[in-house]
């Protein structure tokens, strides 16, 4: 049985897409005969991220992590976040010449440049220098793929997402869903800057806005827009079943990477409002019917309200988790694959020399 080890500085109690991707492929990667082994920030002490405390940054020393990876004896090596666990784990790979693979499932340079004053030029310069010495970078998209590249990243590979469309499905809708009148505009996610939401709640639309979500911006939020009905978090079915009361899904961001919400509210027969960004733009074709892109937000949301409940389902059924992990596990091999190759080119380049 093969084992891998995947190493994230996103994880529980955090409740994000990064958190729920690595989970869902841990669970098709068990199926598939892969032994996984996680380094969390669970068992080290840490503290509150600036301006994000709900994210937590690991205080683990280099002696700590290089411990836990060789306990784990792994035969691939998985670095989820650029975070302090990932630069541990990136520096032990290198010192010991094990190849490993990464993946990009933040704008990481624009969420600290949204946070901290400090130049975008500086911040994927870093992205490049701890990216780029992996033998494979996974992103979400081909529009994030080509952005990517544009940027100097480099080994750049396709690790799509997929979605549980037995929990996120249509259900009988209610007349006044939370009590509120219809139509419903509703977002899930964090509530934080990156997300764009005054984009969404400063719309005119008929009905009610539903945010679904707590973050660093929530307060300020609610202060600023008492007409807007805040849930807080929702997990499991309560979650499933607030997505189907909705009529319209809007979708808000200019910086997702992916958009899991999207999935799961196209599975749930809701349609989706979104502007044509990476993310919107590759999982929602112009001709599918479910849902409406459009440089101006409110135009989409009210085109959405006419598509088809029934094309945003049947579109939601194309992402597999089991693909997608596929994906993920064909990118991990093709890491090591590649980094085996250049060493093998290195060393009968050596000998040429000298000859």
């Amino acid at each position: 049985m093969p084992r891998l080890t995947i190493v994230t500085d996103a994880w529980h109690p955090q409740v994000n897409g990064v958190v729920r991707s690595i989970e869902n492929t841990n669970r098709e990667l068990a199926a598939m005969g892969v032994e996984v082994s996680m380094i969390t920030p669970q068992p080290f002490p840490s503290i509150p991220m600036p301006t994000y405390p709900e994210i937590r940054l690991s205080l683990a020393r280099y002696t700590q992590v290089a411990r836990a990876i060789e306990n784990n004896r792994p035969d691939y090596m998985h670095i989820a976040t650029e975070g302090p666990l990932g630069l541990w784990a990136r520096r032990w790979c290198l010192k010991h010449g094990m190849p490993f693979s990464t993946s990009y499932h933040t704008r990481f340079p624009e969420y600290v440049a949204a946070r901290a004053p400090i130049p975008l030029s500086w911040l994927y310069a870093y992205v490049r220098w701890f990216h780029n010495r992996g033998g494979a970078c996974m992103v979400a998209t081909e529009s994030l793929r080509r952005e990517l590249a544009e940027k100097g990243l480099n080994n750049l590979c396709l690790w799509s997402r997929g979605i549980d469309t037995a929990l996120f499905r249509p259900r009988p809708q209610v007349e006044n869903p939370l009590n509120l009148p219809r139509p419903i505009f509703m977002t899930v996610g964090r509530v934080a800057v990156e997300k764009n939401l005054p984009a969404f709640l400063d719309l005119d639309l008929p009905g009610s806005k539903v945010v679904v979500g707590d973050g660093p911006a929530r307060t300020e939020l609610e202060a600023h827009y008492p007409r807007v009905h805040f849930t807080g978090v929702k997990t499991g079915e309560d979650l499933a079943e607030t997505y189907a009361q909705a009529d319209v899904f809007v979708f808000p961001s200019k910086t997702d990477t992916f958009g899991n919400t999207i999935l799961e509210a196209m599975a749930s027969g809701v349609p989706v409002a979104a502007f044509p960004v990476t993310g919107p733009v590759d999982i929602i074709p112009a001709e599918s019917g479910a849902g409406a892109l459009d440089d101006d937000l409110k135009a989409a949301c009210l085109k959405a309200l006419h598509c088809s409940r029934e094309k945003a389902r049947a579109l939601a059924e194309t992402f597999s988790w089991q693909a997608a992990t596929t994906q993920f596990l064909d990118n991990v091999i093709e890491a090591k694959t590649q980094a085996r190759r250049k060493r093998l080119l290195l060393r009968q380049s050596g000998r040429q020399i000298g000859a």
